[in-house]
Order: structure tokens, then C-alpha cells, then sequence
């Protein structure tokens, strides 16, 4: 069993000295990052700091019925919880700062996220404060209203620099929106999720395959591994509190990441022998080609690369983990030293594509990390 010591403190004002304190004892208005239920509202504050830069704050909950469904142990923040954070960061601040109404419908372009310190991101005895500087790197007008945003954020936690995420979001009116999916659809009337059947046609995945415990968290249906290369159905949980918060007439494209990640982790353990309880994603990248539809059959496939060994991340001597846990997280430089063997870690790449009627709609490349004592 292994245990982990250490006290978070309360963060500090901000990433640099003259930059406003942040504030983390309640969320934002759930309609700023259009969400319905407010337990599934992260974002706790925005401060402006120039046109091309505003901080935002959100608080991670230590327990969540599906972001916390997880086999990890020591119990680390999902990293598309971590993503989800910066997307309500990216909404909030399109609409605070941007000019962007709440009305307008978001299309999700492109993310990615990559995770440099893990121990960080361990579930200690309080809410994790996410610290988010976000920088607007591209931005989109049209007869004088914004259209598109492109982001680059750097994620800290109590001050310490733990990864930097991507995200693209482009903007519609409401009338531009419906022409566009009508175009998309041949015409063909918008379904709503709130209509869709409870379940889709398939086996679904056993849950500990994925890393998960609750059957209502696996989205994959019949998948199959073989020499490297899986294979699954998408199963669209239209019902799930939280991937479908509230009615879509698409499929959202976190619920294909999380279809996505699903499968990189049931690929790995059959083509390398990589259980998912012992491997975290530390990054990933997504490029979204066209709209999922909600009707037609999801295939997933995904190709597993070689496991790669690297040098060990540092931990502050402050922090003090203890080896044995499903998750090994490396231990200082000067203790693994002294113990005469050095903490290396396993990292394998996995390519994954969902089609539908072999037609792209997105293309995922993740890094699932382990750490071994070498």
C-alpha cells in the first residue's frame, strides 16, 4: 500500500507578484461555461491581465462519480478533468473578455494537454487549486465580432509549474450554427441526446480493462486487440450526469477523447502488457476533422508504439512519497542515489482515429506514463 505525505497550502496571490490573487471559494455562473448542473462547474474566478492574456482559477474536486473513477493508486486528477478545467477556463473568458454571447454555440477545434509533474497532480487531503495563465495566440473576427480563439494556457498548482494545455474554440450564432449542421446533415432535422436510446447495440468493455470500476464510465462496445492495434465501438452514454451535462445534438468531443483514451489504455495492455491501473496519461493532443453524429456508429482504432524508457521528472525534497503503489511516482534524485537504483520512466505512445462511415472525425495521439524503478 503505499501512502503519501504532504500538505497543500492555500495558493499564492498569483503567478507573478503584481498579477491579481485568485479566488477559489466558489465557482463561476454555470451559464458562463455552459454547463447545467452546477457540480459539474470547475471555474472559480477570471481576472483580465492584458488583450492577450487573463488569468483563471479553478478548484479540482477530490472525489467525482466520473472524473474520480479511476484504479490509480495513489489517486491522481484526471487529465481530462485538467482538460475541462481549461475548457470552461477558454468559454468563461471568450464570453468575459471577448465579447462573445452566451447564446453563441462553440465548436471544438483542436486540444491538447501535457503534464510535466505528476506528483502535483496526486489527490492529497484537499481540493486541488489549478492556477490556469491563459494566452490568446490566435484570434478570429468577422464584421466585428470575434470568432474563433485560439489559447495556449500553463497550468500551476501552489505556485509549482505542472504542465501547459492547447485549445482551439470557433464561434456561431445560433441561425449560423443550425445552417451549418443542416449543410453537415444533408438536411437531415438535428437530433437531440436528450431522445437518444439509454444504450447502444454491443458488449460493452469490462471496466478495470480501461482503468475504470463503474460500468457506466466505459464507452467502448466489442473491442478487440491484436498485435498492437485495437479496435472498439463508441458507446454514447446520452444519459451520463457528466459527459452529456445537457442535451447535445452531436457528439461532443470529450466524450470521444474519453472514448479515445479508453481504448490507448485496452490496446496497451494487450499489445505491451500495460495495465491500465498503472499508467497516466501525461499527454495528449486531439484534431477534430468534422462533427460527430449521434446516429451513426462510432468505429475507434488505435495503433500502439513502443515503450520508451526516459530520465525520471525531479520531486521537491518538501514531498515525500513512498514507493510500492500501483502509481510509482520517482523520488528524488539524491534518495534514489542513495538507495544505489535510479527511477526511469515508461512512456508508450498511442495513436487512436474514430471514424464514422470511414469518414475521419478526429485523430488522438496520447503518451501513457508509468514509472518503474529501473
Amino acid at each position: 500500500m503505499s501512502t503519501t505525505s504532504f500538505t497543500r497550502q492555500h495558493p499564492p496571490a498569483g503567478t507573478q507578484p503584481d498579477e491579481p490573487e485568485l479566488d477559489y471559494s466558489r465557482t463561476v455562473d454555470r451559464l458562463l461555461v455552459h454547463r447545467d448542473a452546477l457540480g459539474e462547474v470547475f471555474l472559480t474566478d477570471l481576472r483580465r491581465i492584458d488583450d492577450d492574456s487573463y488569468l483563471a482559477a479553478a478548484q479540482l474536486p477530490r472525489s467525482h462519480a466520473y472524473y474520480g473513477d479511476h484504479q490509480l493508486r495513489p489517486g491522481a486528477y484526471d487529465p481530462l478533468l485538467v482538460l475541462e478545467a481549461c475548457r470552461q477556463a477558454n468559454l468563461g473568458g471568450a464570453h468575459r473578455f471577448y465579447g462573445v454571447a452566451e447564446d453563441d454555440k462553440f465548436i471544438l477545434t483542436h486540444l491538447g494537454l501535457r503534464l510535466t509533474h505528476l506528483p502535483a497532480l496526486v489527490v492529497g487531503p484537499s481540493p486541488c487549486p489549478l492556477a490556469m495563465r491563459v494566452r490568446v495566440v490566435n484570434r478570429k473576427e468577422r464584421d466585428g465580432r470575434v470568432t474563433g480563439l485560439d489559447y495556449e494556457i500553463e497550468l500551476s498548482i501552489e505556485g509549482t509549474v505542472v504542465g501547459t494545455s492547447e485549445m482551439g474554440l470557433r464561434f456561431k450564432t445560433p441561425t449560423d450554427y443550425l445552417t451549418l449542421r443542416l449543410n453537415n446533415r444533408g438536411g437531415r432535422a438535428l437530433p437531440s441526446s436528450a431522445n437518444f436510446p439509454e444504450s447502444t447495440p454491443g458488449t460493452p468493455v469490462t471496466p478495470h480493462l480501461v482503468g475504470r470500476s463503474a460500468p457506466e464510465n466505459v464507452v467502448l462496445l466489442d473491442a478487440v486487440a491484436t498485435g498492437g492495434t485495437g479496435r472498439a465501438a463508441l458507446r454514447i452514454p446520452a444519459g451520463h450526469p457528466s459527459m452529456f451535462d445537457h442535451p447535445q445534438d452531436h457528439l461532443p468531443g470529450m466524450v470521444i477523447a474519453e472514448g479515445a483514451r479508453q481504448l490507448a489504455l485496452f490496446t496497451a495492455l494487450d499489445a505491451r502488457g500495460v495495465s491500465a491501473a498503472k499508467v497516466f496519461p501525461t499527454d495528449l493532443t486531439v484534431r477534430f476533422t468534422r462533427f460527430g453524429e449521434l446516429e451513426d456508429p462510432t468505429v475507434l482504432t488505435a495503433e500502439a508504439g513502443e515503450r520508451v524508457r526516459v530520465a525520471p521528472e525531479p520531486v521537491e525534497p518538501a514531498t515525500s512519497y513512498t514507493q510500492g503503489g500501483v502509481l510509482e511516482l520517482p523520488e528524488p534524485a539524491e534518495e534514489s542515489a542513495r538507495r544505489g537504483a535510479g527511477a526511469a520512466l515508461e512512456r508508450l505512445p498511442v495513436r487512436v482515429e474514430a471514424r464514422q462511415h470511414d469518414e475521419l472525425l478526429c485523430v488522438m495521439d496520447l503518451t501513457l506514463t508509468r514509472v518503474s524503478l529501473g
